[in-house]
């Protein structure tokens, strides 16, 4: 998941999450960054098939924000 100026949260797939996330910052990436910019990576999962990772990615776009927020509280130890 990425941070974004609007603190909103994007959630997407990759194989190599720098280059995504130039690809992003250069406006050469999802849609989504057209009126806003990506701050940070704040969560990310490794380890997955494109099936799953796409399975994945469908759960946690359907999660609420605060089950978002739970999700990088964690990965942080927060």
């Amino acid at each position: 998941m990425i941070l974004c100026s609007d603190d909103s949260l994007y959630t997407g797939i990759t194989t190599d999450i720098e280059r995504r996330f130039r690809q992003h910052e250069g406006r050469k990436g999802a849609k989504y960054f057209r009126g806003r910019q990506p701050r940070q990576v704040v969560y990310l999962e490794g380890g997955h098939s494109r099936s799953t990772a796409s399975k994945r990615e469908a759960e946690i776009k359907a999660m609420g924000r605060s089950e978002k927020d739970l999700l990088v509280s964690q990965a942080f130890g927060i």
